[in-house]
């Protein structure tokens, strides 16, 4: 490895006897002020989220669109700014950075973003696009070209590509690419938000299996946010499942995805092409009503308008807790068990 820039006095660095507990989001919400017409109104993107994620483990987000994991991802990144809660990157409290500690934090927590294409300047060589980050932690010039040729070569790309420009390689290439960039300043974390969703199927499989070589050499943690549901149970240790700016249903990846307690986690996988379990073919469950709206969430259980086995109970919040049987939490008046 070449050498490490030097960290400034705000930088983000582990607490003494930290352990292996890399993020701890707590209870994070995201309102989006909108004006609708001559109203102005709050989305509200992220209600309550809360999760954390361990060093060397995945942790795989799904939902359906809207539901607000991209925005969750954006705001761990401080992409975009949290309303309310926290965020703690290895032990510290990265919530309400700013400045040049926030420019710091980056170099823990990097993402991989959903469109190959968008995601890259395309005015920039390879090279430079990948020597960005390291250009703004402060590394010296020698350690950075050496550095680009390396992580060309770790995510299987030529020295010679370092000249080339974004327009030049395929979908599979560019995203390579990308996770070279996300790599340059040997995060803890790594944010990967639908990184195959944009990729011909036929490439899909060497990016997933890229991550997960790259996470078991680095021993990264990885939030792996996707709609495939059979892609997040391939490279997952653990799922939460969102609804509407809510986690709904959160444990173990084989546990969630094999017997789910949540309706709409039930639905969600039953709708998955060729779903099954251990080889049972589960019934298609086809939900009704439409999605309600994140300006004007429902009281109590947001799912209730959807769900088939609402009840006057579930106008009322559920807890996110392990039921009695059940194997991991849920948020839910009437799991399945």
């Amino acid at each position: 490895m070449t050498a490490d820039t030097t960290r400034t006095p705000q930088d983000v660095t582990p607490s003494d006897g930290a352990s292996d507990r890399v993020l701890e989001v707590t209870d994070l919400k995201v309102h989006i002020p909108v004006r609708m017409g001559m109203r102005k109104v709050t989305v509200k993107a992220v209600d309550g989220v809360s999760f954390t994620l361990e060093r060397g483990r995945t942790l795989g987000v799904v939902g359906e669109s809207g539901c607000g994991k991209s925005t969750t991802a954006r705001a761990v990144m401080r992409l975009e700014e949290p309303t309310n809660g926290s965020v703690r990157l290895l032990g510290k409290d990265i919530t309400h950075l700013s400045g040049e500690a926030l420019r710091s934090m980056r170099r823990h927590c990097q993402m991989v973003f959903q469109d190959p294409y968008s995601a890259l300047n395309p005015r920039l060589t390879v090279g430079q696009i990948v020597a960005e980050p390291m250009q703004a932690q402060g590394m010296n010039r020698a350690d950075i070209t050496a550095r680009v040729e390396e992580l060309l070569d770790l995510v299987g790309l030529q020295p010679r590509h370092r000249n080339a420009f974004p327009h030049q390689f395929s979908g599979g290439q560019r995203q390579r690419i990308g996770t070279a960039r996300a790599l340059s300043t040997h995060p803890e974390v790594l944010i990967l938000d639908e990184p195959v969703s944009a990729l011909d199927v036929s490439v899909q499989a060497q990016v997933v299996n890229l991550f997960r070589d790259l996470q078991e050499q680095f021993e990264m943690g990885m939030i792996f946010i996707s709609h495939d549901l059979s892609v997040v149970r391939h490279v997952s240790d653990d799922v939460v499942v969102m609804y509407l700016g809510q986690i709904v249903e959160r444990g173990p990846a084989e546990a969630v995805l094999s017997t789910p307690h949540h309706p709409y986690t039930e639905a969600l996988i039953s709708a998955a092409p060729g779903h099954d379990d251990g080889g049972e073919r589960r019934q298609r469950i086809v939900l009704t009503g439409e999605v309600p709206s994140p300006v004007d969430p429902p009281a109590g259980c947001r799912f209730r308008s959807r769900c088939w086995k609402a009840t006057p109970e579930c106008e009322q919040p559920p807890p996110l807790a392990v039921p009695e049987g059940g194997t991991h939490e849920v948020a839910c008046f009437h799991p399945a068990l």
